[in-house]
Formats: C-alpha cells, structure tokens, sequence
C-alpha cells in the first residue's frame, strides 16, 4: 500500500497546518479553510490545535482503516483529523502518567457533540479488549443515544442541539484499558420542557416514545399525536428532516438495558414521560380572583401516571402552603392561586420531574461505569455552544456565560499563560497582542464589584410572588449600575452584552423566575407519598417544617459554581482543544457563507492563534521529565544523569542532531521549537529502546533455542531418517526461519498479510516448464506459501526499476505432498491439487520442511505426505496454446556436493556425489566457532543479518561471464579484502540495509471519495430571521481589530550563517566492467560493458560490493578488472 505522502496524485487542498500560511489575517485563513472544506477536508491543524469545519454530511474516513491508520502515528505522518488528536491524547496519557482532556468549543451546530462521538469511539476501539472493558467501552458508547434522547432537541440552528453540557471522564489502567468513568452534567435547559420557541422542538424522547411506542405502552400511557399535547404543539414543528424517531426510541431503550435498567424501570421512565405531557394538559381557568381547572377530566392521566388521587393533585395545583410565624408561633396557612400562579406551579412541576428523570439517568449512567481502581483520566468536554435567537432569555445568558469561560480558558492556556511562561523562564520572546475575554467574564459573575449573577440573585431574593414588576427592577438595576460598562448596552427588552463572539441582546421577560427555580415544598410532599415507587425516589429531599429561613440555590449560583469547578478540573489536566466551526445556517453540504465563517475566525481567535503558535515553542518539559524520558539516547546520559541538567540535556540534544536554534534552555524547563524536531528524538528514542529489546531477545532466544535445538534436530531429522542422504553438518544448527532479513525489507513484509506471521524465509531457487532456473524469496505464513520475484515496472514514477512482486500464492490446505530424491541434494517438489507444481532448490530445506509438516497440524490438522524416489514428476503451467504437460526430474549418483544439473527436453538429470548415511543422525552437542570468510564450511553457514557479505546462501558461485578467458592480469582473491569505507553522513547505504526499528507508517488513502447526500435544509418558521445572520462583532470585535497586524512568513533561512559544505565523497578504487551484466535482485548493480565502478569491498565468494550511477550495490567481480 503506498501512503499518503508518498503518493502523487494526492490533491492537495490549502494547507494541512495554518501555522505554514504565508500570509497570516483573517482572510488568508478563511480562503484556506475554504480550500479544504469544498474538497471534503473538513480538519485542519494550528500546532496542536484541531479545526473541525460541519460538513453537514456523513464522509467515508471514520471506518476500521482509518483507525488503524492514526492508531500509534505521529501526527504529521497523516492528513488532520479527530482520531489524531484522540490517539495522542491517548498516548500521552499513558507515557506522561497524566490526566488529559479535550474541549471542544464552538457556537450551536459547529458539529461539537458529534466530535465528541468520534473521539469516544476511537479510543473504545484502541484500548484492548476483556469482558469488563468490552462491558465499560458500551456504557461509554450507548450513554451518548440515552443523553442525547432526553438532553438534545432541535433548535433554528441546529437539529441536534445539545440542550445541556457534560464532562465525561474515561478512566484506565496502567495497560490503557477502560475500567470506568464518569459524567457530570451542567444546567439542563429545562424551561424547553413547557416552552419551545417557533420552529423548534421540545426534548427528543417525547417524540420519540410518541413515534415508537408499542399499542399497550400507548394504551397504558394514554398517547396520541404529538398535536394533542399542549408541550409539543406550541411551534407546530414534529417531525426532523433525516431522523427516524421510532428508530431511535428503539436505540434508546437498547441503550437503557446497557446501562442495567430492567424493563419494569424503563417502563418508570416513559411513565414520568407520559405524566409530563398529560400535566401540561391542565388547564385553567379563572374563577373570581382565583383559578379552576377547566376540564377536570384532563387531571385523571396525570394523577394516575403520577400516582397521586385526583382530588390532591388538582389542590395543589390551585393552592399552595404559607409558613407564617407570629410572636413565636408558627402556623400553616392555604392560600389558592390565580390563574398566572397556578400555570407557573404546574410548569414548575413539571420542569422539576423532568430534571430529576434527567439526573437520574446520568446517575445509571455513573453507577454503570463506576470502579474503585485508580488510573489515569481522558476527560471529553461537551457543552452547548454559544447561541443567539430571535428572543434570548435566562437559558441562552447561561450558555452564553459558559462559553465566555470556555473561552477564557483557551485564552489563559494559549496565549497568556504560555507567553507569561516564556518570560518566567528567561526564554527570547518577541509579546503577541490579542483580546482577553475575562472582562466580560467579570462583568457577568464578579463579585466586587457585583456583577450581573449577583444583582439578579439579590433581586430574587426579594421576590414573594411572579411579578413582572421583578424583572423589570433587574433591568433598571442593571441599567443604573453598568451603564458605564464598556461590554453592556441598553436597550427596550431588556439589555444587551458584548460577547467574545458578538452582540446579544437579552429580554428580561422570565428571568427572576427562571433563576429562581423554586419547587413549593407541599408539591415535594405530594410527589413523596406517591404510590408508584420509583415516581417517589426522584423526590428524596427532606421539607423543611420549622418554618427557618434561608436563602435558596438560584440556577444562576449553581451554574456559576459548576462553570469555576469545571475550570479548576480542566487546568488540572493536559488540555486539547477543538475549534468547531459552522459554514452555514442552511444546514446543507457544501454551503459556505464567508461572512459567518470569517466572524467565527476572529472571535475564535485563530489569528493570535497562529502568531503565538508560530512565535513560540511546540514543546516544553521540566529538566527532569525530559532528561528521564530521553535519557537512553546517550551513554553518559544512562541510566541516570547526576550532573547538571542543563549538561545532560545539551548532550541528549547532541545526539539528537538538533541545532541550537531549535531549542531553548529555561530556567527549570527545556523547549523545543518545532514538532518535527520531538519527533526525531522520539524516533531516536524508540530505535534504541527496540535495539535493546532486541538485545534481550537475542539472549534469551539462544537460551531458548539451546533447549529446543535437540529436540527440533530429532524432530527434523526424523523427517529423512531411513529415507535420505544427510549432509555434513546439515541440521547441526540454531533454526533461525528468516533467512532473508524481512526486518530490514518493509517492501517485501508489506506483499504478505499484515496479521500473518513469518515462520519461516529463504531465498530459492525455482525452475519453470524449460527447466530455466530464477531467483524467488520463498516465505512461509500459517496459511500460505508464498514465491516472490522481481518484474521491471512498465509505467508510472517507476519505470523500469525491478519491483517486488507475489509470483505464486499458495494456501497449505492445496498442498497434497512433497516429493524429494534420496540422495544429498536441495531439490523438493511441492505437488499442489488441481494446479501446477513448483521445482525449487532450498538450502535449508529440512527446516522448511519440518516448519511446513508443524503449520499444516496446527492449521488443517493433515500431514504433510513426503515421497522420496529417484524419478519424480511435475505438472507444469499451461503457457499460451500448449497445454501444460508433465516434466521428469531423474537423479543419478556422481564426484562432489554440489548437484550438477543437465537439460534434456522433458527431463532434468541432476549428479551429485554421495553424502551421509541416510541412517545417520545429526552428531552431538558442539561448540559453535566462527571462521574464516574462506574457511571450511563457510559456504554452508546461515547467513548474517549485518555485513557487507549478507546472503551468501543466495549468491554461493558468482555467475560466469558470457565467454573468454578471464581478463590478464587480474588478481586471485584468496581472501576478503575490504577496503576502508570513511565514517561520516556521505557513506552509501544498501537497500537492503535501511533503517531498523523505525516506526512503521500507517496507511492513508491517496483521495478522500467523494461526498455523500446532502442533509436536505430544515423548514423554517415564518417571521423575522434577522438573528441568523451573521452577529454584529460589538466592542470585542473592535478591540481585536485593534490588536495586532498581519504577519508575513519570514523568507527561509533569513538571517542563518550559511551551512558548512557537504564532507567529500570517499575515494575507492576504480574498476571496469568488461561484459554488460543485468541486475537479478533489488541490490545488484546493472551496467553496460566499458563502465567505470567505484570498488568499495571484494569477497571471496565473488560477489564483489561497488558504487555505480550513485547507487551501491553487490555485481560479480568476474565481470570487471581492476584499473
């Protein structure tokens, strides 16, 4: 497979990273987001930083391939995307021991809730497996439907708007797998329940419960249409366009069972849904100065759902219970409602069922998840984005609130606290201006001076009834107080905030009551002494009797503290963000609407973004967490450095070829420039950690090996005993099964299956139907047996180099025997069922054959079937218009060890001298020496994986040349004669000799497909839609503009001395090729008659090593003379 940087037909949209924009403003990063999202890139980096653009469609690259081809990659290897920033966030957990989180931010629809899914589910896919963990990775996946079903609706903006915020915490085991976590949930917008503005929603379940529901749970329940219930008819609006509701009920209650509900408590759930919108069904009427029920036979539902009589649901929903105390006495007083009151109590009470449904889920949800086991936290932050509709109340000054503070944290992380830490440190720093948010943030939650939270709390703390008189005191409050703000403005409705994001102007109308939040105490009572059980565990608190005073919990404290303890949790962590932006407000792919886009840039704060990103440093550790990490990368350095840190680390720096300008040294803390630079010492740092794994695996594998060497030569052994002729020192060896160096061949590793494992590799000789004989890598998996050779590329950026290529695939199963002579030679037939057979000639062919016996037990349960004969036969393959025929093999008695073969039409003689008794067995234990390159045996000892001299077993006798005596004069080589190769960065390497131990790459499609349907645009609700448009920017857009100027990419290596000259090549001596010869491998030279070669080693097997044209390679010495 080729990946993607390799590839060159990859279109390239903009730029993967907007650090590397030439030109830095507002426009420039528009039109490369522009870019990228009209070619289905919809991620882009800034450094760390991801920006996810809403495709508003399903794209292709979120399946199996694609995890598997982020899972454990840098993240430069791979085009950006969510399953890079999940997987080094994963990671990074795991190295650094430290808790991690991601916020994810953006206005409402920008596609947050669905990159949180994402992210979800790579890392459920990546972090290992087990009952328990396969059992916890459900719980965090099918939490997602169950939330989103009772917490998400649809709004104008978004058709799957998050209605309330969470912080899911996945926590995991010193090995990465998930043994729990936990979610905590913010300020559910429960006022959606009884309200719902034109052209939206209520919450998902009503609709969906409504739509799937079974004819007895209808029935039970009471339910109809949608247009019956007075909660759900307000904005006509039933039905989403792309969504099933009945298809989703049943993915809700599938998720409920994963959580350990049990159908008799999913049937409680739908009930306190069903008795929600058979309350809103109440209505009243006015009777006198008090209220009535108009339609008494409207509260029999509701009361029966509830279980509570009939007769005290209706008092309480007219009345409601006064402590008044005098001169020391108290007394319990009924006071009846009117018809506003009694709205507001039957509102009221259903809002507080609902929150309580709501937080009872999420507590299944934890109990599910829960675990005593300490570890590390992943900690994924979803919450609503910031909002502006066509009227903006309480909820809407909430959202908007939390995002102010999300924001402030992107800002205090960034910019401020990273360029703050460059001074602190002693780093040369050039200061980036931008627009600090927190001015806002105090203008809404400060308290001294008090702001706006406060003044609102202080007002309902007044407040003895629903008046319009308390919201209308706020406003002229606020208006007296923060009229000299520069962020608040007044207006007729109510007032209006300069936000980070633009101006909003909110109406008063409902904003003391909503922050006040009140559930009358004798509504508590009623629900308490429910007959349905679990109607009564949502209600557990103790009412209060004795008439003491204090001041309630208003919705806005409670935000307010949930919105700082969120903050305190996430500056504990190791923070990631995602920067969610909305082309769009037709919902539809492929719309882009530059105005809306260019405005979410700049409040986002992209810009300052990049020019601090491009200004500072990428990577920043403490002296000792970085010299502990990177410590095994010099020897002075390892195992422990005890001197000066800052020595140790100009010496890890040292060997990790880093320039001085890449990295500045603080007072306590190291930091690196660019990202390209960590990951070369990561790459460093992995390659020696795997050479001494290796070490490891070396030593214990001789262990090994010597313990099982006897019993694998008597196991081998017996395959020929009595049937046979052995030769001297045959199997009087360690089996080693890879005899061709796949680790340092990735092109050949990739032609054979990525989960199969190599058992066994050598190269062969295999000869066709004219008995010609060719080279072929014979490798051996569990399932097949492949034959590899080499073809001349007829097209593309390859032309006419020899690549790699499976000749021959064949599974074990069609394999039906093996046939070989009796005497001492290599050669072996493999006989395969209705298909031809291959010749082939293996060095080591007794341990192939006895790994082939061993996998074809294991994998079909048959034997291998060897015969031995002196005549045998072969099927050929049919080539053209013959047909495919037999061919003979005849073996006759000869001088020598070494077969020699004759041709003769269908038949092939093969000579060869008498070896040892086919009775014998392999001699005892003896010590293993090393000789002489020219010494006795040499020609049959297992090759080396390092050396000049690599595959002797392949190249036994170099090739004759084409005829004539050898050239005069040219010398006899008796023995190895190397020639000194210079040490230095000019020396040549083999391809055979590439890197070990490098990070494998992941794959990557070269083209992403093309996009999918269009999510088809919503309908809208007549009247005016002026509030979609993109907001005005207000006092925070003017002080942006104000704060910086674009910057211009600096010209490369601007003000760098200029680089010292490249070491001269090495001189070698010449030699010139007296007859054309054609490369036969990957590493031979091919050169035409009268070249010149560069001779870097002689060898006394014939293959001689050169440089020829740049490349260098193996040719045979026969070929050339010396000069």
């Amino acid at each position: 497979m080729v990946y993607h940087w390799q590839s060159n037909d990859v279109k390239r949209s903009g730029v993967d990273d907007m650090v590397l924009l030439p030109r830095i403003s507002e426009d420039a990063i528009v039109d490369n987001l522009k870019k990228r999202y009209s070619d289905d890139w919809i991620y882009t980096y800034i450094g760390p930083v991801l920006i996810s653009v809403n495709p508003f469609q399903q794209l292709p690259f979120y399946g199996d391939k694609h995890v598997e081809q982020y899972q454990g990659a840098a993240s430069h290897e791979n085009p950006p995307h969510v399953y890079a920033l999940a997987d080094e966030m994963y990671r990074n957990m795991l190295i650094d021991v430290e808790n991690h989180c991601v916020i994810i931010s953006g206005e409402s629809g920008a596609g947050k809730t669905v990159a949180a899914k994402f992210i979800m589910q790579y890392i459920a896919r990546v972090s290992g497996g087990g009952q328990r963990v396969q059992q916890i990775k459900d719980i965090i996946l099918k939490s997602n439907p169950l939330l989103e079903a009772f917490g998400n609706a649809k709004t104008v903006r978004n058709n799957n708007s998050s209605r309330f915020g969470k912080y899911v915490e996945m926590q995991f085991s010193a090995g990465g797998q998930p043994t729990g976590g936990k979610i905590s949930n913010f300020l559910l917008e429960k006022s959606r329940v009884v309200r719902q503005n034109d052209g939206e929603r209520n919450f998902h379940i009503f609709y969906q419960m409504l739509a799937g529901a079974t004819n007895d749970m209808k029935q039970d329940f009471g339910l109809t249409s949608p247009d019956y219930f007075a909660y759900l008819n307000q904005s006509n609006v039933y039905k989403v366009d792309g969504t099933n509701d009945a298809h989703e009920f049943q993915e809700t209650l599938r998720a409920m069972s994963v959580m350990g509900l049990s159908d008799d408590q999913q049937t409680d759930v739908l009930q306190a849904v069903a008795a929600i919108l058979h309350l809103g069904n109440v209505p009243f009427a006015e009777q006198g100065n008090d209220a009535r029920v108009a339609g008494k036979e409207y509260l029999a539902f509701p009361a029966h759902l509830l279980g509570v009589p009939e007769e005290r649901l209706e008092k309480k929903l007219l009345s409601r219970v006064f402590d008044s105390r005098w001169g020391g006495q108290s007394e319990r007083v009924d006071v009846t409602l009117n018809v506003e009151q009694a709205s507001y109590t039957r509102d009221a009470w259903s809002k507080a069922l609902y929150s309580r449904l709501f937080d009872f889920l999420v507590k299944v949800v934890n109990k599910a998840m829960q675990t005593s086991e300490q570890g590390q936290n992943v900690g994924i932050l979803d919450i609503y984005g910031f909002e502006i509709f066509q009227k903006n109340g309480f909820e809407q000054f909430c959202i908007n609130f939390v995002n102010e503070k999300l924001q402030q944290i992107f800002i205090e992380l960034t910019l401020k606290a990273e360029q703050e830490e460059y001074v602190r440190e002693g780093i040369k720093w050039r200061p980036i201006d931008y627009f600090n948010n927190k001015i806002v943030c105090d203008l809404i939650e400060a308290k001294r001076p008090p702001g706006i939270m406060l003044m609102l709390d202080d007002i309902c703390a007044k407040m003895h009834a629903v008046t319009d008189g308390a919201d209308r005191d706020l406003q002229m409050h606020l208006n007296s107080v923060m009229s000299s703000h520069q962020h608040y403005e007044q207006n007729k409705e109510g007032f209006i905030i300069h936000h980070y994001a633009g101006k909003v102007s909110y109406d008063v109308d409902g904003f003391c009551e909503r922050n006040r939040d009140v559930l009358f105490p004798d509504i508590v009572e009623v629900m308490q002494a429910s007959q349905v059980e679990f109607m009564a565990s949502l209600f557990p608190e103790e009412v209060s009797k004795s008439g003491a005073k204090s001041r309630p919990t208003t919705a806005g404290s409670k935000i307010r503290h949930q919105a700082n303890a969120l903050t305190e949790t996430l500056m504990k962590c190791t923070p990631h963000y995602i920067r969610c932006i909305k082309p769009n407000e037709t919902k539809r792919a492929g719309d882009w609407e530059e105005g809306r886009v260019k405005h979410q840039v700049e409040y986002l704060g992209l810009k300052e973004n990049i020019r601090v990103r491009r200004a500072g440093f990428a990577y920043r550790r403490p002296f000792d967490k970085f010299l502990r990490r990177y410590a095994i990368l010099t020897k002075e350095t390892w195992p422990m450095w005890r001197g000066d840190p800052r020595q140790g680390i100009q010496l890890i720096m040292k060997a990790g070829c880093l320039d001085d300008d890449q990295f500045q040294l603080g007072k306590t803390k190291v930091f690196i420039k660019a990202p390209e630079s960590l990951f070369q010492l990561e790459d460093l740092r992995e390659r020696r950690f795997d050479g001494y794994a290796r070490v490891i695996q070396k030593a214990f594998r001789r262990y090994f090996a010597e313990k099982q060497r006897k019993k694998q030569r008597d196991d081998a052994s017996d395959l020929f005993y009595g049937k046979k002729e052995r030769r001297r020192f045959s199997i009087n060896r360690h089996f080693v099964g890879d005899y061709i160096g796949l680790d340092d061949r990735p092109g050949l590793r990739a032609l054979v299956g990525k989960r199969e494992r190599i058992e066994f590799a050598e190269t062969a000789v295999k000869y066709d139907r004219r008995f010609k004989s060719c080279k072929r890598d014979l490798i051996l998996t569990p399932k097949f047996v492949y034959l590899i050779g080499r073809e001349k590329a007829k097209q593309g950026p390859r032309k006419g180099e020899l690549l790699e290529v499976v000749k021959r695939k064949i599974d074990l199963p069609s394999i039906s025997h093996v046939s070989l002579s009796p005497y001492q030679d290599d050669f072996l037939v493999l006989h395969v069922r209705n298909q031809y057979d291959s010749l082939l000639t293996l060095n080591f062919k007794t341990e192939f054959l006895a790994v082939l016996k061993k996998k074809c037990d294991e994998t079909i349960g048959a034997n291998v079937v060897l015969n031995f004969d002196t005549r045998l036969e072969m099927k050929v393959k049919k080539e053209g218009w013959g047909g495919g025929g037999t061919r003979h093999i005849h073996f006759e008695r000869g001088q020598g060890d070494l077969a020699v073969t004759k041709a003769s039409g269908k038949t092939l003689t093969v000579t060869i001298g008498a070896g040892l008794d086919k009775n014998s067995r392999p001699s005892a234990e003896r010590r293993t020496t090393k000789r002489a390159p020219g010494g006795k045996g040499a020609s049959r000892a297992a090759p080396g994986r390092s050396g000049l001299s690599h595959r002797p077993s392949v190249r036994q006798v170099a090739p004759p040349p084409p005829s004539g005596p050898a050239p005069p004069g040219q010398p006899r080589v008796t023995a190895a004669t190397t020639y000194a190769i210079p040490t230095g960065p000019a020396r040549a390497v083999s391809p055979r000799a590439t890197r070990r131990g490098s990070r494998r790459a992941r794959p990557a499609s070269g083209k992403l497909p093309q996009p999918g349907h269009a999510v088809p645009q919503p309908r809208r609700a007549p009247g005016d839609d002026s509030y979609l448009r993109t907001p005005d920017a207000g006092v925070a857009g003017a002080k942006r503009a104000s704060v910086g100027q674009p910057d211009f990419k600096p010209l490369p290596g601007e003000g760098r001395p200029k680089p010292a000259p490249k070491p001269r090549q090495p001189k070698y001596p010449k030699c010139k090729a007296l007859y054309k010869y054609d490369a036969q491998d990957v590493d031979e030279l091919s050169f035409e008659e009268g070249d010149i070669l560069e001779l870097v080693h002689e060898d006394a097997s014939g293959w001689w090593r050169g440089i020829f044209n740049g490349k260098q390679a193996l040719f045979p010495g026969n070929y050339v003379e010396k000069l």
